[in-house]
């Protein structure tokens, strides 16, 4: 899938995993993190997101 705005993302983007290869591609992130039951990177501050727990749970405990 081509991303229009893949550059713009990328930018923004905060994903801190290693070789990800959705990075910058908020359509696949969405659809991958979805599909198993998490939240992607751009939900949690940066200190959060370091941990990795993409977690639905982990997101509202830290509300």
């Amino acid at each position: 899938m081509e991303c229009t705005n893949f550059k713009q993302n990328l930018q923004k983007c905060n994903c801190s995993y290693p070789g990800c290869p959705r990075k910058g591609k908020c359509c696949e992130c969405l659809s991958y993190h979805r599909s198993r039951g998490e939240l992607p990177a751009c939900y949690f501050t940066e200190a959060q997101e370091r941990t990795w727990n993409r977690s639905i749970e982990y997101f509202m405990k830290s509300r």
